[in-house]
């Protein structure tokens, strides 16, 4: 397949992906988070989160249970999948670390304490 031959409904994947990617990006300079000030720690847990689920992806997909629609995603595969699918497993523990780490720190702050009765 060309690059001419690629339509937008095979983007809609990796639009999703940066989508998630744009919304919690900047949590690191609002919140000034240090998750990337960490890497190793980080690719651990992207690691840990994500290598078990995409076994399990490679797995159901040799066997049958499921496919990717070669009309919505992008031609490009590795080992079977496509590529955008192995990195869903690398955005999504990612969003996740930051939207912990955003919620550890409001919370630290005290802001989601209750009001009390007046």
């Amino acid at each position: 397949m060309t690059a001419e031959q690629i339509g937008w409904d095979h983007w809609s994947y990796v639009a999703m992906l940066a989508f998630c990617l744009v919304g919690t990006l900047p949590l690191i300079l609002i919140f000034r988070l240090r998750v990337l000030r960490q890497p190793s720690r980080l690719l651990l847990t992207i690691l840990a989160a994500g290598t078990p689920f995409l076994l399990w992806d490679l797995y159901a997909t040799t066997v049958g249970h499921w496919w990717f629609d070669d009309e919505q995603t992008l031609p490009w595969r590795l080992a079977g999948l496509p590529l955008e699918e192995i990195s869903f497993f690398v955005v999504i523990p990612l969003v996740s670390v930051l939207t912990f780490e955003s919620v550890r720190v409001v919370r630290s702050r005290g802001g989601l304490r209750r009001r009390e009765a007046e």
